[in-house]
């Protein structure tokens, strides 16, 4: 695994969807970007480091996702994600990330990823399909 300094930023810009509201198996809640859409749009803003971070062999594997919902963001708007590397402990990766619509601020929150050789994943899934723990 390659590392980054700490303090590493990656950014991107996405616009709310009608697949990113609140709505669910009974029906709709608001029609505002979802603590859900948001937390997968957070795996990926701190996916944006583990892809530069990852070599050859090796792939990043989500091991935690905070999330602290601030604010609305509205269909057609566009959400800003701002994720910061904060640190490298062995193989996990931890980034920080803000969200906002312009000033509006609408989340923030921490994500970690470990970085491992592909086999290794694979194993534990297969490990895990039979029943068994699948530490990773």
């Amino acid at each position: 695994m390659k590392t980054l300094p700490t303090g590493t930023v990656r950014t991107f810009r996405k616009t709310v969807t009608p697949d990113d509201l609140a709505h669910f198996e009974a029906g709709a809640v608001h029609n505002v970007y979802s603590t859900f859409a948001l937390a997968r749009d957070a795996e990926w803003s701190g996916r944006l480091l583990v892809l530069e971070m990852k070599e050859e062999g090796e792939e990043g594997i989500g091991t935690a996702l905070s999330i602290e919902h601030l604010g609305p963001a509205f269909p057609g708007e566009e959400v800003f994600f701002q994720s910061t590397l904060i640190a490298i402990n062995r193989n996990e990766v931890v980034s920080e990330f803000t969200v906002s619509v312009g000033d509006r601020a609408v989340a923030k929150g921490i994500q970690k990823q470990k970085v491992l050789p592909v086999e290794k994943i694979s194993a534990a899934f297969a490990k895990a399909r039979e029943g068994g723990a699948s530490p990773v």
